[in-house]
């Protein structure tokens, strides 16, 4: 799940800093950009990933 929010925070920043769109430094593309790291980052660590991994024996 956070894969897909990485991905959807990478293409806003993507149309912020093509369409250069002027936004205040909240919104700025670099913290979107760094928004979408960091939900990559906990995607890849197994956070949010809607199951479990454990197994039952």
């Amino acid at each position: 799940m956070l894969g897909i929010v990485a991905a959807a925070l990478f293409f806003f920043a993507f149309l912020i800093n093509a369409a250069d769109i002027g936004t205040n430094d909240v919104f700025s593309s670099t913290n979107v950009m760094l928004l979408g790291l960091t939900a990559l980052a906990l995607h890849v660590a197994g956070i949010g990933a809607g199951r479990a991994s454990r197994s039952r024996r």
